[in-house]
């Protein structure tokens, strides 16, 4: 009897896939017949080279004048029980404030930057600590815009009765400016530093790959300020010198060379 076998589309999708995994079976055979033998087998790996780069660094240095300080002081007070320090010290702080307005500083541009009340003691060998009293301070910073102004801003508070100056630091109100040049500088300089290369080693300079950015406008730390207003005539304010601050920007770019 003969019989007729019928395929579908699906079953030959099947015999197919199977013919093929036969045959994929048949090349391995050898390759692995050769790696149970005591001969090793030997591979080729292929090293894809990338294009050369050049990776270089510069930085951009701006000097520019202040326009701004910041000076922090206080007002310390002692007395022998913590109520009376307390209210010492507030009532010399309300002095200091009047004085500061006074002096055309506004609000925001006033910030108490600390507070403390603590005991007091006297040490003596082979004694316990005596309590003398407590001191009482209250620290103030405050931005002074106009800089002809610093010096008698500092008299001003310390006649209405600061006591303690901790120092100044002068800023600028808005740096982008110098940023942004400093930036310039700082890629011409690495523009310029590429080309020198390139041409050193005698090879072209492609496009730039990529560029980081680091540095910028760091505001300087309070600088310790000494306070001598009993040397001074009344009709003198305290000499206070901006001098130049720094503003750095400083990148990294990669250079394709071709």
């Amino acid at each position: 009897m003969t019989r007729t076998l019928a395929l579908t589309a699906p079953g030959l999708r099947a015999i197919a896939l199977s013919g093929a995994l036969m045959a994929a079976t048949a090349i391995a055979a050898p390759a692995h017949a050769q790696s149970t033998g005591s001969q090793p087998v030997q591979s080729t790996i292929q090293m894809i080279q990338t294009q050369p780069s050049l990776n270089l660094s510069a930085t951009g240095e701006v000097k520019v004048a202040p326009d701004m300080a910041t000076i922090t002081f206080g007002v310390v007070t002692e007395a022998a029980t913590a109520r009376e320090a307390m209210a010492l010290n507030a009532a010399r702080m309300t002095e200091v404030a009047t004085a500061m307005r006074r002096a055309g500083l506004a609000e925001r541009d006033i910030q108490t930057s600390g507070l403390n009340l603590q005991a007091q003691y006297d040490y003596v060998e082979n004694q316990p600590p005596k309590l003398r009293g407590y001191q009482a301070t209250n620290r103030v910073t405050v931005t002074i815009r106009d800089l002809t102004k610093v010096g008698a801003t500092a008299d001003a508070v310390v006649a209405a009765g600061v006591n303690q100056i901790d120092g100044i630091a002068f800023g600028l109100q808005d740096p982008k400016a110098a940023e942004d040049e400093a930036r310039r500088m700082a890629v011409t300089a690495l523009q310029s530093k590429a080309r020198l290369y390139a041409e050193a080693l005698g090879v072209t300079l492609g496009g730039i790959r990529s560029l980081n950015e680091g540095g910028g406008y760091q505001p300087p730390q309070p600088m310790p300020m000494m306070y001598a207003r009993a040397a001074m005539a009344e009709s003198d304010s305290t000499p206070i010198s901006g001098g130049e601050l720094s503003v750095k920007i400083d990148i990294t770019g990669v250079y394709d060379l071709r």
